[in-house]
């Protein structure tokens, strides 16, 4: 006879709170919530982003890098002291395959296409801005990243079905949830302060 026994999962709680990365006071709020409710962070993984797909010239240049840069900067700055009090702390940034200087510059690279220049010029910086974390905080011990989290459906390109869906080609997002989870678990340490995805690792 073979006896079964029913694990029990694990309990956990969910915490919501208002973030607006583009309003200072809304970011000084969030470290302060934090603060007072947890008393560190243990990981932070900055997602926002935007291609601001109804915007052209000047105007769609400064929302791109208003959010994807400066104010995921800010919102790093922010927040590093109380990574700097986790036994474990981890920072991940999502960027994306597009923002990678050489796969754009290798003509072979399906990522070598002429497209979406402001929004791979955005991703590139953050990926320079991981690079300089690294630099920053790697003698403490924060375990940093920068993920792409590869094609997947997202308002990024605007809210329609066919925007969301890229013309049917994106992919499941829970794929690349579990990619960062993996990184958090601990699962990718062999690639701290690299450039990475679920099936490897991207050059910067």
């Amino acid at each position: 006879m073979t006896s079964l026994t029913t694990a029990t999962p694990p309990r956990a709680t969910l915490s919501t709170l208002t973030l607006d990365i583009e309003d200072d006071a809304s970011i000084a709020a969030a470290v302060a919530s934090v603060t007072s409710t947890f008393g560190r962070l243990d990981v932070l993984i900055n997602n926002a982003g935007t291609a601001a797909p109804s915007l052209s010239g000047r105007a769609k240049l400064t929302s791109i890098f208003s959010t994807n840069v400066i104010s995921t900067m800010l919102v790093t700055d922010a927040f590093t002291p109380l990574l700097l009090l986790s036994l474990r702390p981890y920072l991940i940034q999502v960027s994306s395959a597009l923002g990678s200087v050489g796969l754009a510059a290798d003509p072979g690279s399906e990522y070598s296409i002429p497209a979406w220049e402001e929004y791979r010029m955005s991703k590139a910086a953050l990926n320079m801005m991981t690079v300089q974390m690294v630099r920053r905080l790697g003698e403490k011990e924060v375990n940093m990243f920068a993920f792409c989290p590869g094609l997947v459906r997202s308002n990024l390109r605007g809210k329609g079905e066919a925007e969301v869906s890229a013309w049917g080609r994106a992919g499941d997002p829970m794929v690349s949830g579990k990619g960062i989870l993996d990184i958090v678990l601990g699962k990718r340490d062999e690639d701290v302060g690299r450039f990475v995805w679920v099936g490897g690792v991207y050059p910067w």
